[in-house]
């Protein structure tokens, strides 16, 4: 990790780090651009370009989820479900009872959350099968009611999902699983092919190719998550932590990719000292330890003066994790503006969230932290608002609507108001 001991420009500090891929957008469209004109054919012939794969069928069939749940530790399936239960939990109680509100005599207004038709869930499975985010995107998507949960991820060197993947998207009730990764797999679920259904919104994480993919659609009118990016976390650390544990906790983040980025924070040059020799200890018996170490080479620890000096860093930096390892955490978490989550204290490592908590993990990278919010089951519905009003309520607001579609010189607005407020006075 870099250290900077109080920098003046924050500027350069905040800017994350990227894997320099020429004609990346370029690529991606190609990619996007034939799935579209071609289907099943292009999905085909990139799965087997990029992932070597040669798949006649990419439609995974109910006896191959059979036999990969079979191939799950008994000890894995409890993890799993314990897993699901708390984040059901906490995604239930984000459910909104519809209130109707008169805002004026026989005027009712009212707010519904109706589920996503169709979602897709995109789930990597490069150099880590990450089943967990099958829960995090799937659960709130059978709690919101969405009636159709398509699941795209890519296929290994022998055509197989990773079994967990498969145990984790049955467990969830997705209703279609396909063995397509990458750009191909968001162009199937975004334009739809012969096999694959379209749907109307994506989620999931990826590389900076599925990235692109998912900001293009995006563009292209189809809904998505967030823009994401490589995982990151941010650690402050005071006197009172444990450079141990900040340690393992900066190197659960960096072991995700080399181009994740850890921050480490703090007001005590003796606490930064402390957690970079035991990252040195921690990162030997790592088994991605060529993985973390290059995502440390772009990493940073910073020394600041005060503690309103690293809250105003913080919230300038928009972490998409944010651990707060410090004495008066409570506190000072009120302060905090901009995070994607947050972690408290002592024993409450990211991994919790990553994994069994209950909050998910699907958050906003990039700094994205100041205009997004993670995944929640709000992610899975639209709001659609009602009014209703009666005659006495079209009396009464009525002369309001009149004069001000006057005003907007829209006369036909104003006639929908007076044709029926003569009929009346008729």
């Amino acid at each position: 990790m870099k250290t900077f001991n109080y920098p003046s420009n924050w500027n350069a500090l905040t800017e994350r780090p990227s894997i320099q891929t020429e004609n990346l957008e370029a690529v991606v469209n190609n990619v996007l651009l034939a799935v579209k004109e071609e289907g099943d054919v292009a999905v085909k012939k990139y799965t087997k370009q990029f992932d070597q794969v040669n798949l006649e069928d990419f439609k995974v069939s109910e006896a191959e989820i059979e036999a990969a749940i079979a191939l799950v530790p008994n000890n894995l399936k409890e993890a799993i479900l314990q897993a699901k239960k708390n984040i059901e939990v906490f995604h239930s109680s984000q459910r909104e009872s519809v209130q109707v509100v008169e805002t004026m005599e026989g005027i009712s207004c009212w707010r519904k959350s109706v589920a996503i038709d169709k979602v897709g869930l995109y789930i990597p499975a490069g150099t880590a099968p990450l089943f967990s985010t099958v829960l995090m995107l799937g659960v709130p998507a059978k709690l919101a009611g969405c009636q159709e949960i398509v699941l795209c991820s890519p296929p290994a060197k022998d055509g197989t999902i990773n079994p967990v993947i498969l145990y984790a998207a049955s467990l969830v009730g997705c209703t279609k699983i396909f063995k397509v990764g990458g750009v191909q797999a968001i162009g199937a679920m975004a334009y739809g092919t012969a096999t694959v259904p379209k749907v109307y919104k994506i989620f999931g994480p990826g590389n900076q190719y599925v990235t692109c993919a998912k900001q293009i659609i995006s563009q292209q009118g189809l809904a998505i998550d967030m823009p994401a990016g490589p995982s990151e976390l941010l650690v402050w650390a005071d006197k009172t932590a444990n450079p141990v544990f900040v340690a393992a906790d900066l190197l659960s983040q960096a072991e995700h990719g080399v181009d994740s980025q850890v921050v480490l924070v703090s007001d005590n040059a003796s606490v930064i000292d402390k957690v970079q020799a035991a990252i040195k200890r921690q990162i030997e018996g790592l088994p991605r330890k060529g993985i973390a170490q290059a995502a440390l080479e772009n990493s940073l620890a910073i020394l600041l003066k005060t503690s309103n000096e690293i809250i105003e860093f913080i919230n300038k930096y928009a972490p998409e994790h944010l651990i707060l390892n410090v004495s008066n955490a409570e506190a000072i978490a009120n302060k905090i503006t901009n995070a994607g989550s947050v972690f408290l204290g002592n024993f409450t490592p990211e991994s919790l969230g990553d994994y069994a908590s209950g909050t998910n993990h699907t958050l906003p990278t990039n700094g994205f932290a100041c205009n997004y919010s993670g995944v929640s089951l709000d992610s899975f519905v639209k709001k659609i608002t009602f009014q209703k009003a009666n005659a006495q309520g079209l009396k009464n607001i009525g002369w309001a609507v009149e004069l001000m579609a006057e005003a907007e010189q829209l006369e036909a607005h104003k006639n929908a108001v007076t044709i029926r407020l003569k009929s009346l006075e008729n």
